[in-house]
């Protein structure tokens, strides 16, 4: 029988519990770093310096990271379910936890790309494994072009947004996961879902969502994959 399509959509919340530091939590990483230095495509033009110091910080950060109990749920799922991970962080936690499918919308940490590729019109030509290594000053390509972090900043388009919503717009079920939905054109995600399809909510807060066919599990992210399972696995 046909496995039914559960998409996940998750957020900063389902890496907090793993010692990654959200953006927006009191004590996230925009209060240490103002948003336009760090995330945004004129920073990069303005301190390349510093916005490679800061993704090499977060790569040490991830490098001794684990995936945490709501990771390793999410990917057992795949027994039972078609599973589709679409993500708004760039680590690689759902990965090593053994998710098989998964669409980063913002870029992965551990990838580094030529400044001058386009990910919209290049796709992955130029990206390299970098893993957990520093990205400095003067590494460039064989072209002698430098090198920048794999990710999406503010004032770039999300390539991946479009695979996203095909995704989505099939879902049998829809889980929401760690991430508040206030950052477009992610946010826009949920408007694909079918109305019939069933939405589930994990996050400590209360999140306002429209429509009749949500459930909110208001927990964090490991306690509340736990009770989702037990909500959703076909009894056998």
């Amino acid at each position: 029988m046909k496995k039914q399509k559960l998409v996940v959509l998750s957020g900063a919340g389902v890496s907090a519990e793993s010692g990654i530091k959200t953006y927006r939590d009191n004590d996230g990483l925009w209060e240490n770093y103002p948003v336009e230095q760090v995330a945004s495509i004129e920073g990069w033009y303005h301190d390349k310096a510093l916005m490679l110091k800061f993704y090499n910080e977060r790569r040490r950060q991830l490098a001794t990271a684990s995936p945490n109990r709501a990771h390793e749920i999410i990917a057992s799922l795949e027994h039972w379910f078609d599973v589709v991970v679409v993500t708004q962080n760039v680590d690689n936690l759902h990965e090593r936890a053994g998710s098989t499918n998964v669409i980063h919308l913002h870029g992965e940490l551990t990838k580094a790309r030529p400044e001058d590729r386009d990910p919209e019109v290049d796709g992955d030509r130029g990206v390299v494994d970098i893993g957990y290594r520093d990205l400095n000053p003067g590494d460039k390509d064989s072209r002698g072009v430098q090198m920048r972090p794999h990710i999406v900043w503010f004032g770039e388009a999300v390539p991946m947004i479009e695979k996203a919503a095909r995704e989505v717009a099939q879902a049998d079920i829809l889980l929401i996961i760690g991430t508040s939905l206030v950052v477009y054109p992610a946010a826009g995600l949920v408007r694909y879902a079918r109305a019939e399809t069933p939405v589930y909510v994990i996050d400590p807060k209360p999140v306002s969502l429209y429509g009749g066919n949500i459930t909110q599990i208001q927990e964090p992210a490991t306690v509340g994959m736990a009770r989702f399972r037990e909500m959703i696995i076909p009894v056998e």
